[in-house]
């Protein structure tokens, strides 16, 4: 059993009472439903919470991938939803809304639902420039990450991703993937990302958390199948850069030492460090590293998240400091695709091409 799967048992109970009493207080708007109906489509919504997940674990299949999408639904419209219904009923405690009112309210939440998945399913290009004093030419490099691969986000979107490198390849040197290519909700085979072997740079892929949930080695087999390049705890160079994919650590996974990171730098590349989470920048910095890749954060994927997610950490975008003496870059990508429910709002599902210029 994966982790994610033990994830999703274990918040079960939690979701199946906060589904309830969603009902309950969503019901009684409109004259209330019998405590048994409540009971039996609570029910109804942890099997469907539930059961599909364990057949994806083993083969991922048509109908079980669907019922998956439709409970990653009704799960993203009943955060909506008690956002809608705690508003409705702090506002009528002090006045009384009209029946209208209240109907146009939650009519606000089909409407953003559809919105946000319009908006994930929309892969934006963005294009950013660093400067350095270290390159001697100019590079392009498209930065992704967090595509998500699994039973929602499965093999359209995929191709989706090829096709929208293709169109932007022309205009790239080398395309890096910060880690979570898989997301664990399925199997994943050795075939899975075969449309990828048709774009026609580089591809460097360094694991994030997620690829570990459905087997690393199966993420692994499928990326050697599409030609995609593996930085597993170490580095290549391409032209000007020196590049370290520094696989994300569990506690049981070792990991490489700040000794070994260190002796990784060469003074006359431009050193790149590929981490899927964007933590420890200043540390990797400080021992010579002139750029960090990462993403996992998905830029928070909704409001409110979003606003929180840009109060306490590197959520996303480029950052610029001064370190040791010279600027150092932070770039945390949204991610292309999306964890658990196929939604956006408020970011983007983003390929960002860095162009790393000489510093003027």
């Amino acid at each position: 059993m994966s982790f994610r799967t033990r994830r999703v048992l274990m918040s079960t109970p939690l979701i199946a009472i906060f589904e309830f009493f969603l009902m309950k207080y969503l019901f009684l708007l409109f004259g209330g439903l019998d405590t048994v109906y409540l009971l039996l489509l609570t029910i109804l919504f942890v099997l469907l919470n539930t059961v599909p997940m364990f057949f994806e674990e083993k083969k991922s299949r048509l109908i079980t991938r669907t019922l998956d999408e439709i409970s990653g639904v009704w799960v993203w419209m009943s955060l909506f939803f008690f956002f809608d219904i705690l508003f409705i009923y702090i506002v009528g405690s002090f006045v009384e809304l009209p029946f209208y009112i209240i109907v146009a309210l939650l009519l606000l939440v089909p409407i953003i639902t559809v919105y946000s998945y319009w908006h994930a399913h929309r892969i934006m290009v963005h294009e950013k420039t660093i400067e350095l004093d270290n390159i001697n030419q100019d590079i392009n490099l498209l930065h992704l990450s967090d595509v998500h691969y699994g039973s929602i986000r499965h093999k359209k979107h995929i191709l989706d991703l090829r096709d929208r490198i293709k169109e932007i390849e022309g205009k790239c040197d080398l395309a890096i993937i910060s880690g979570d290519l898989a997301d664990g909700s399925c199997v994943v085979e050795e075939d899975d990302f075969m449309p990828l072997k048709d774009v026609n740079i580089p591809i460097v892929f360094t694991a994030g958390n997620h690829d570990f949930y459905p087997g690393i080695e199966n993420v692994y087999n499928a990326c050697r199948k599409a030609g995609i390049l593996i930085l597993d705890n170490e580095g290549m160079e391409f032209k000007d850069l020196n590049i370290f994919g520094l696989t994300y650590s569990f506690e049981e996974i070792e990991t490489v030492s700040l000794d070994e990171l260190k002796s990784f730098i060469k003074e006359d590349k431009v050193n790149i460090i590929n981490f899927h989470v964007p933590q420890n920048w200043e540390l990797f910095s400080g021992l010579g590293f002139d750029i960090q890749l990462s993403g996992h954060t998905h830029g928070g994927q909704f409001y409110p998240v979003v606003w929180i997610g840009n109060r306490i950490m590197y959520n996303k975008g480029l950052f610029k400091k001064n370190i040791g003496g010279k600027d150092r870059y932070l770039h945390v990508t949204t991610g292309v695709g999306s964890m658990d429910y196929p939604f956006r709002w408020g970011t983007d599902s983003e390929l960002v091409i860095l162009k790393l210029r000489k510093k003027n």
